[in-house]
């Protein structure tokens, strides 16, 4: 099994209630933020890093975003009848995706600073990582309240806590999903798995990231893509 990723999976099925109204007739993922639909801001970073097998998975108004990337050189993974969950929908995308090791990405984000999969490739160890997370300090997520969602060990590895926040971007092999019996699941399930192997490991992103899940992001994304913020050191 190849032990670098060369396949980007970007999440996008979701039904984006937190959107409201904005949802409504059009998947999150179409919403314009700086006068482009998030979709674009993801594939935009893809391109940069240079990955060009790309799998999308849609299910809510699959039809308007399949019609969007018509053309564009990327793979739809169809989640009917039901949504998969992040796991699930990995799981379901591994055809397309190819063996071994696969970026994720989610789509309802925006990002300032180095690119964050070329950061994820140059970080990624595969002797000895099975999921390498993307994180950013808590009180750099713009967007997002709370305290975190992991701590960040001086080795690298990270476990459940606070003081980061996952960005939605990550390498990860995905074998272990097959030991997971439910059909739809989230990604934490196999977390979990790796974490307890020892192969649950974070970076942080040195520039600016911004959770456009809510339409109160889609202002503060537009601000911090106009301003960006200062890199860490």
């Amino acid at each position: 099994m190849p032990q670098d990723p060369d396949a980007l999976m970007l999440f996008a099925a979701g039904f984006g209630t937190r959107m409201g109204a904005l949802t409504q007739d059009r998947p999150k993922p179409l919403i314009p933020v700086a006068g482009r639909p998030l979709i674009e801001h993801a594939l935009a970073i893809a391109d940069a890093a240079g990955i060009a097998r790309r799998v999308v998975n849609a299910h809510y108004l699959a039809d308007q975003l399949a019609a969007y990337l018509d053309g564009r050189g990327v793979a739809i993974s169809h989640e009917q009848p039901d949504i998969l969950d992040t796991g699930g929908g990995l799981r379901a995308a591994l055809p397309l995706l190819g063996d071994g090791p696969v970026f994720t990405m989610n789509t309802d984000a925006v990002w300032t600073g180095p690119n964050p999969l070329t950061a994820l490739y140059k970080a990624w160890r595969g002797d000895r990582m099975q999921a390498l997370l993307m994180l950013v300090p808590a009180d750099r997520a713009a967007g997002h309240d709370g305290p975190g969602d992991f701590a960040l060990a001086p080795d690298g590895r990270i476990t459940r806590g606070v003081g980061y926040v996952y960005t939605g971007a990550q390498i990860v092999d995905p074998s272990g999903l097959a030991l997971i019996r439910q059909t739809a699941f989230s990604l934490n399930r196999l977390w979990d798995r790796i974490a307890a192997d020892g192969g649950l490991y974070g970076t942080v992103h040195v520039g600016g990231w911004c959770d456009v899940g809510h339409p109160g992001g889609i202002a503060e994304a537009e601000a911090m893509l106009t301003h960006p913020p200062a890199l860490l050191k």
